[in-house]
């Protein structure tokens, strides 16, 4: 597919799992694959009927665009940052208080509001560019969760130049609206990947649960895809944000696509990744974002403090890649 980039995860589909209501000898496979949000996504799943519903995903991804995507011209978040509206739908409230959520919880380091950052730096619709301390400094003023807030629905904002961005949440979102989708078909066992935002629902025929690969981190945005390790995915969803695929050069330096909501600036640590696990894609989503913002150090600090999370860390230490992962993390890679 022309237009689809290269992936985050790699993910290796098996081939019969349990249905919840009948045996193998009754399932049939059902498989597709299609574009969205800038990315591709997969589908897998077994069912008694062999019902296809990639129509309907393809709708439900058409309209999630519709509301919360960037690039969709007349998409209600591109009115929302244009101040042609306040009025949010359902679904962008409930990505909002998601958001700010993850936003208080991590203390900032999560934020939708670095749109204006985002598309200054060249990571939207502009060109890429450079900005000095003074051209940010001038944005910065529009960069604080704790400067929006939702009233009935309405969308408040301090300043009408705040831009909101729900990139660092919005492909995790989706797949879990794909995973609840196929779910109230009746569909207890699926996998569902948008751009390598993975969620895995039952097993495999002998109980083993479904495997997804974690890619390691490549020397720049080109080079041939390799797994760094292997993960049994049990009723998880797994997200994986990097900074060596996403960004651009200039002048021989490399500006990444994640911006430090603190800063203004594109994030420059020795942290190249991290994998986050979590019940739902959105908030592994998020998390990752925001573990990419702290760099390797903070983020360690943090999930000491604050449990319920496993992660995966690739960093760099003097030119060589290491790891670290949780003891969750641990227990789930495959040996």
């Amino acid at each position: 597919m022309a237009k689809v980039i290269s992936k985050i995860l790699f993910v290796l589909l098996v081939a019969f799992i349990y249905s919840c209501n009948s045996g193998t000898s009754a399932l049939k496979k059902v498989q597709f694959m299609g574009e969205a949000q800038g990315t591709y996504y997969a589908v897998t799943y077994y069912d008694t009927l062999g019902r296809n519903f990639q129509s309907q995903i393809d709708s439900l991804l058409e309209d999630f665009d519709q509301t919360a995507s960037l690039w969709v011209e007349n998409s209600l978040l591109r009115q929302i940052n244009s101040n042609q509206t306040s009025v949010l739908n359902p679904l962008m409230v409930d990505m909002f208080a998601k958001s700010l959520k993850i936003s208080k919880f991590t203390e900032g380091y999560f934020d939708i509001t670095v749109g204006k950052l985002v598309k200054a730096w060249g990571f939207s619709f502009s060109d890429p560019t450079t900005l000095d301390s003074s051209m940010v400094d001038s944005l910065m003023q529009y960069v604080g969760y704790g400067k929006v807030q939702v009233v009935d629905g309405i969308l408040k904002k301090e300043h009408p130049e705040i831009e909101l961005d729900f990139n660092a949440i919005a492909q995790g979102y989706s797949s879990d609206m794909m995973a609840h989708f196929l779910s109230s078909k009746g569909i207890c066992n699926y996998l569902v990947d948008i751009g390598g935002e993975v969620i895995a629902r039952g097993c495999k025929p002998n109980g083993d649960h479904w495997v997804v690969g974690i890619e390691k981190p490549a020397e720049d945005k080109y080079s041939t895809q390799k797994v760094d390790v292997k993960i049994n995915l049990d009723n998880m969803a797994v997200v994986t944000s990097g900074n060596y695929r996403k960004y651009y050069e200039n002048n021989g330096v490399k500006y990444s696509h994640t911006i430090n909501p603190f800063t203004g600036f594109p994030v420059s640590h020795t942290l190249l990744s991290v994998s986050v696990l979590s019940a739902n894609a959105w908030e592994a989503d998020a998390m990752a974002t925001a573990f990419m913002v702290m760099g390797l150090e903070k983020s360690l600090e943090f999930l000491k403090n604050n449990s319920g999370y496993d992660a995966y860390f690739i960093y760099n230490d003097n030119g060589e890649y290491k790891t670290y992962a949780t003891e969750g993390f641990k227990n789930i890679i495959v040996k």
